[in-house]
């Protein structure tokens, strides 16, 4: 099998303007090319969009208006988890050999009507996300007596951490006060302790290790990659308080990369919801069960930028389609010590975590320099 790396990024900052996704698309494409100089059109075989958009056709549009004549193009939609399928297809392609740089463009607005799913009747009137999002918050707060004022920290921290971050959708610093007493969305969410469905795009290249040596210096390699799908109706969960298809995912990627846990350096995890950070921390195998808080904890008193160094999705806002992207591409720039204020110190390894649906479909995926 072919090794397979990222060789060049794009972004989009994340905002609430009413822009088209043909336009965040190419812009994303646009800034991926200002930053790999090497790069022409006629290296790249492959063109991968990532959208929840109802626009059809959108990967052969945005090759057409791009410039690029790929050898493969088609569009990627699973909801929040969007993004980071969309790079695993373009590894697949890469590494079998069909093709030798892939592009892969995310992109979203905050009308987006992937935020709502459905197809899943038994839902019922709890259609949107934020109800399956209470229900994870009532059974972990209940099972592990964990507290309000607790998950309140990870809002705060990410929050904080995304003022470090120029793409960040916004700026503002927010004390546990702030949040608390924000409006209740549900009878166990607060707006604070929610991300927010944003406009924005980002865009990758995936490459073989000979392509990619001819178009950076600085690598990053794709070690390990773990997909996990239990479900689409979240009522299926086997529990309430924990991520059943991220704990596969996270497994199956670190066995694949040869990883333990307590070797990462840098991560990002899907927090949608502020719950969600502590579960995915557990579910990585970073913290036992119960215990994700403490790892929140130790990073706000330490000032320590690993987890979710961009301010998370909380922080740096969610435009669906792009997340994963934007994701994987934080983790690139730890790695290639290009953080600027957000970086972490001499990170070798780093893992993306991105779900959709309740974590009912998850994928992880590990990076080495």
């Amino acid at each position: 099998m072919n090794k397979v790396g990222i060789a060049a990024f794009g972004l989009v900052k994340f905002s609430l303007e009413d822009k088209p996704v043909e336009s965040l698309l190419l812009h994303s494409v646009k800034s991926l090319f200002e930053n790999c100089p090497n790069l022409t059109k006629k290296d790249i075989d492959g063109v991968l969009v990532s959208t929840n958009h109802n626009s059809k056709y959108l990967s052969p549009i945005l090759s057409e208006i791009s410039g690029i004549e790929p050898k493969i193009a088609h569009s990627v939609e699973n909801l929040c988890n969007s993004g980071s399928n969309a790079i695993v297809s373009a590894y697949s392609y890469v590494a079998s050999g069909l093709a030798e740089s892939v592009l892969v463009s995310g992109a979203e607005r905050y009308d987006s009507p992937g935020k709502i799913l459905e197809w899943d009747k038994s839902r019922g009137e709890y259609s949107h996300p934020i109800y399956w999002a209470s229900i994870f918050t009532k059974s972990y707060k209940q099972k592990y007596a964990v507290k309000d004022e607790d998950l309140a920290l990870v809002s705060f921290k990410n929050h904080r951490q995304s003022r470090e971050n120029p793409n960040a959708l916004q700026s503002e610093d927010y004390t546990i006060e702030d949040i608390l007493n924000s409006k209740k969305v549900t009878e166990e969410l607060r707006l604070l302790e929610c991300s927010r469905s944003c406009t924005g795009g980002a865009a990758i290249l995936i490459s073989s290790e000979k392509k990619i040596r001819e178009l950076t210096d600085c690598p990053i390699w794709i070690t390990g990659i773990g997909q996990k799908t239990t479900s689409a109706g979240f009522t299926k969960n086997t529990l309430f308080s924990s991520m059943e298809s991220s704990t596969i995912a996270a497994r199956n990627a670190l066995t694949m990369a040869n990883c333990q846990p307590k070797e990462l350096d840098v991560i990002e995890l899907h927090d949608a919801f502020s719950v969600c950070e502590p579960m995915a921390l557990e579910s990585i195998g970073l913290a036992s069960e119960g215990k994700g808080m403490t790892i929140v904890k130790e990073g706000i008193s330490s000032n320590n930028f690993k987890i979710n160094p961009r301010g998370g999705l909380i922080g740096a806002g969610h435009p669906l389609g792009a997340t994963g992207i934007a994701q994987t591409i934080e983790i690139m720039q730890q790695l290639q010590h290009n953080a600027d204020s957000r970086q972490v110190d001499s990170p070798k390894k780093g893992l993306i975590h991105n779900m959709a649906a309740a974590s009912t479909s998850s994928t992880v995926l590990v990076l080495e320099n």
